[in-house]
């Protein structure tokens, strides 16, 4: 019995130092100047490719500018705000030309490159309302209980008027796709950590792998905030920060790191697609999020000071 006991609790302090070892690794050399808790940003251009079988998706589209292009082109501007600004982060983009990958591929890229941070770029899109008005009438012949009789029937003209959706919204991924996340945070963080034998059934590891995918939905609803605080302050139309819990984002669940994804507005609504085609729009857009993410750094970097502190 002794011996059983003495075997549980060697195995206990064994999942304990594994738990350590995966849960604090961004906090290896916490003493150190070197140390940093933004190192990598992968942004994420939004669709891509030709309208043909096949070779692409195109994304919501306007008279003014495609969503894949309004997505590639802020992702330019943003790359050069938070290299200038963060001049020690690398930033990575899944995209640079008019291509298309699958949501899966983007994803590998962003976990390759070992992101910190991952921000898709998109735009939202509504179809027009359709409306229906009597321009005059005419005479038909019907049959009726075996004899033709004539009618008048209205004549209907269709216009459509623009859909009055716009602003902006961001979205982390639904919290009924953890289960996902949770596999991502594993298969990834476990291959570059101290743990040589990876065992996501280790209740120990398993641990360890929820409690680091609640600090990246934590971190990810953080900067999901406040990217849409940075729009209000532009004056547009805030909806808010979002979620798609039963069918979620794909792209968002399978990175290994804190994910958000941007709409940066409504391609349909006429002002907003404007805005968003513009060289000033996308320049506002990029700049909005740019110093989001600089609060971002900001807020994590004074908690992991704080932690010390208080160590």
């Amino acid at each position: 019995m002794k011996l059983k006991k003495n075997i549980a609790l060697v195995l206990f302090g064994l999942g304990i130092v594994s738990l350590l070892a995966f849960s604090n690794k961004e906090n290896v050399g916490s003493g150190t100047k070197s140390q940093k808790t933004l190192k990598r940003i992968v942004i994420d251009p939004g669709h891509g490719g030709f309208p043909k079988a096949g070779q692409g998706n195109y994304g919501a589209s306007s008279e003014w500018i495609e969503e894949k292009d309004a997505g590639l082109a802020v992702a330019f501007k943003l790359k050069k705000i938070i290299e200038e600004s963060i001049p020690d982060v690398e930033v990575f983009l899944t995209r640079t030309t008019d291509v298309f990958d699958n949501a899966r591929v983007k994803a590998n890229k962003a976990n390759d490159f070992k992101g910190d941070l991952f921000i898709s770029l998109h735009c939202n899109g509504q179809d027009p309302i359709p409306h229906k008005e009597i321009v005059d009438y005419k005479t038909v012949t019907v049959k009726r209980r075996g004899k033709k009789i004539s009618k008048k029937v209205p004549v209907y003209h269709t216009y459509y008027t623009p859909n009055p959706a716009h602003g902006t919204e961001t979205y982390i991924w639904g919290i009924g796709k953890n289960n996902e996340k949770e596999e991502a945070v594993g298969e990834q963080n476990f291959s570059d950590s101290s743990i040589v034998n990876f065992d996501p059934k280790d209740p120990a590891q398993k641990l360890a792998i929820s409690l680091r995918t609640e600090k990246y939905a934590e971190r990810s609803r953080l900067l999901a905030a406040t990217v849409e605080e940075e729009f209000a302050k532009q004056g547009r139309v805030s909806r808010g920060v979002k979620q798609r819990d039963n069918k979620g984002i794909w792209v968002l669940q399978a990175v290994a790191m804190p994910a958000i994804l941007v709409e940066m507005g409504f391609l349909s609504y006429p002002e907003e697609g404007k805005y968003i085609a513009s060289e000033q729009g996308q320049q506002e857009i990029a700049e909005a999020i740019g110093r989001a993410v600089k609060r971002y750094k900001f807020s994590l970097d004074n908690k992991m000071n704080n932690g010390k502190t208080s160590k």
